[in-house]
């Protein structure tokens, strides 16, 4: 929802509601006297309410944005005890005008020679100043509030527009870089196998096909984010030498459920990165299952101390930009571990995702 919009129209059932509670308030209490109001009473409570909700509306609307947000503390306190000293004074005006203190005074009279009861007196006109100091600072609340929702949405816009800026910055790379190592790979294997190359360039246009529009909608499902996974290592293994093992272990059966795109794509293109070597042996174990509505990656490679691995390296949109993007996308909804064992060298990396 538009932050505007929202400033403009607070939650309507939760205002009604407090207002009727107040409306309550001063129809309902005084009735506990036993005596017959006049109409000038229930004239100056309709008055009173509606000069509380005045100033609740514009403190909540003028008053606290134009100043206490501003931290002009000192002009917000001014107009604020003005306000609730003209309303103090205006509700003297309506009671001179529809001369309230008069049918009071009979009011009462009558009630205490028919109940031989002690006279009260308006206890209600005591608390009108007191009443107007407690719903400026209930309107200084609630707005208080709205503005901390409104600035936390606005930061979480920012950062998801920032998050898919990082998203169309990781296409940017995948096409320069990948696919032109790619492409001369497969310009070799033209010479010594016309069908693998064939093949090959099936897969890289598959590829761009799904970088370049499938992730374009927001989300994807997870047979065609597996898809993109294999295609990616089936390439990558064209410049591998035996001494790589690359597995992908995908779920089976596969339940197809919508996720975020790219979202593997880090994790596997790290331990490619990282955990591969021309000349020591090496591996790449990658696991995809599901349990009901989550779903679980588990992303394993050799460690080698010279390509040290971290959430804060820089590659693609990262680890770190890819835990952002969950934070964004899957609050409360995922676990994610990345962990060294040095005894067994081996990096890892552990996803726990709940897509419902």
């Amino acid at each position: 929802m538009d932050t505007r919009a929202a400033r403009k129209y607070p939650p309507l059932f939760l205002h009604l509601l407090g207002w009727s509670f107040l409306a309550l308030f001063l129809m309902w209490q005084p009735l506990s006297w036993q005596i017959v109001f006049p109409v000038s009473f229930w004239i100056k409570q309709v008055v009173l309410l509606a000069l509380l909700v005045f100033i609740f509306y514009l403190n909540y609307y003028i008053w606290f944005p134009r100043y206490l947000a501003k931290n002009r503390y000192f002009k917000f306190i001014i107009l604020n005890i003005v306000s609730v000293v003209a309303l103090a004074v205006l509700m003297e005006q309506v009671k001179i005008f529809i001369n309230h203190g008069e049918q009071m005074d009979r009011a009462f009279r009558m009630a205490r020679e028919a109940n031989g009861e002690k006279k009260h007196s308006d206890k209600l006109d005591n608390f009108a100043l007191l009443t107007a100091l407690m719903i400026v600072g209930l309107s200084t609340s609630v707005a208080a509030v709205r503005n901390a929702q409104l600035d936390k949405t606005y930061r979480q816009n920012l950062e998801k527009e920032k998050i898919n800026s990082e998203l169309s910055f990781l296409k940017a790379q995948i096409n320069p870089h990948f696919f032109f190592n790619t492409l001369n790979n497969i310009y070799a294997l033209t010479v010594i196998d016309v069908e693998a190359a064939r093949e090959a360039l099936h897969k890289l246009s598959r590829m761009m096909r799904y970088v370049l529009y499938e992730t374009q909608h927001g989300t994807v499902l997870l047979s065609q984010e597996i898809a993109f996974a294999q295609d990616y290592i089936q390439l990558m293994q064209l410049r591998l030498t035996d001494k790589v093992t690359v597995h992908l272990d995908p779920p089976s059966p596969l339940q197809d459920v919508s996720i975020a795109p790219m979202l593997f794509l880090p994790f596997i293109e790290n331990a490619f990165k990282h955990g591969v070597s021309a000349v020591q042996p090496s591996r790449i174990d990658i696991q995809i299952r599901q349990q009901g509505h989550k779903i679980f990656v588990e992303v394993r490679n050799t460690l080698f101390t010279d390509k040290r691995a971290t959430l804060d390296d820089s590659n693609g949109i990262g680890l770190a930009n890819t835990q952002r993007r969950l934070d964004l996308l899957y609050p409360g909804k995922y676990q994610l571990e990345v962990t060294e064992n040095k005894e067994e060298k081996e990096f890892e990396v552990h996803l726990e995702l709940e897509t419902a």
